[in-house]
């Protein structure tokens, strides 16, 4: 019985109609152009701003998630003390580190 429906459905194909997996290649497509255009660039991001962790030392000025500016005054494997204003010092988990603050003496991006 199986053979019988077989058959049937090879017969129903038209003669000239191309090969099936022409039908699924739209969808690999569009998965090519969402790794190169999100996934990708997303990744690239996240492996700098591991770098930029990693290599964060005592005196770098940093931006935290929560808004704050300050000077790093020590630095462990998951925890990040920063003085934020003279005399106030806080203790941040590394991975809300948003941003290493380059020094002042650089020369601004504009001008």
């Amino acid at each position: 019985m199986q053979s019988s429906i077989l058959n049937q459905l090879a017969a129903s194909v038209p003669a000239g109609a191309p090969p099936a997996w022409i039908q699924y290649l739209p969808f690999v497509a569009m998965a090519a152009i969402f790794w190169f255009l999100i996934m990708r660039p997303q990744m690239k991001q996240q492996k700098e701003h591991r770098n930029k962790l990693s290599e964060l030392k005592k005196g770098d000025e940093v931006l935290t998630g929560g808004g704050f500016v300050g000077k790093v005054l020590r630095v462990d494997d998951n925890y990040v003390e920063i003085e934020i204003a003279q005399g106030v010092k806080v203790k941040a988990v590394k991975s809300t580190i948003v941003d290493v603050i380059p020094p002042a003496g650089s020369k601004p991006a504009n001008d």
